[in-house]
């Protein structure tokens, strides 16, 4: 018997390829800018033992919007991350969602980056349980792509939450746009994947990849 995850996870590719037929490159987050900074991880109690230590690390990230509006209109927000750990690679992606219960499950749009909440929406499982991520700006609101200063510097603190807990500080990101020749903020073809670039030491849950490998499979085509 197909599993009902596994259901709703071919689904949602159905929705992603009729997208894909008009949007073959990107079929969501079409809009998007290239930045470039520092992870720092301060220490937790999450059960995610990468998560748990003192780390700096390099990084490369995107900023997008995921439906591609017009950019007076809102969008969902999408952060994707990207470091190197034990000699790999490894993605984490964010998306503007609430922050409290049950907020933090449903996605939100917003004009700016900066007054977005950006979690994981699905968790990470620890040795505790379940984990969810999340960041939210401090300081500066730096825009959005198409809007993104090229002098901006944008600087977020990271949480960890169980499902249904409070948010827990554990490290800081801050990040500044990749400038082209010219000096322009500019966008990159890197894409992100964080089924194929799992994070150290953080597992997946089974019904977490059956919702999301189909539409991931069939964006790498």
């Amino acid at each position: 018997m197909t599993h009902p995850t596994t259901l709703f996870g071919r689904l949602f590719a159905g929705a992603f390829g009729v997208v894909k037929a008009f949007r073959p490159h990107r079929p969501i987050h079409t809009q998007g800018i290239l930045l470039s900074g520092t992870l720092e991880l301060t220490g937790a109690a999450s059960g995610i033992p990468f998560l748990d230590g003192d780390a700096s690390l390099p990084v490369t990230a995107r900023l997008s919007r995921s439906c591609g509006f017009p950019v007076a209109w809102p969008d969902v927000i999408g952060l994707a991350v990207r470091f190197r750990a034990d000699d790999a690679d490894a993605d984490l992606l964010l998306a503007s969602t609430g922050w409290r219960v049950p907020g933090r499950f449903a996605l939100l749009m917003h004009r700016t980056a900066g007054v977005a909440r950006l979690t994981s929406l699905m968790p990470y499982r620890g040795a505790r349980g379940a984990v969810l991520l999340g960041a939210r700006t401090v300081g500066t609101d730096p825009g959005a792509p198409r809007r993104f200063r090229p002098d901006a510097e944008w600087d977020l603190e990271l949480f960890w939450a169980t499902p249904l807990g409070p948010w827990n500080r554990c490290g800081s990101l801050r990040l500044t746009p990749v400038l082209d020749a010219g000096g322009r903020v500019q966008d990159t073809p890197l894409r992100f994947d964080p089924l194929l670039n799992q994070l150290p030491t953080a597992q997946t849950y089974g019904w977490t990849r059956r919702l999301r490998e189909h539409s991931y499979r069939l964006a790498r085509q």
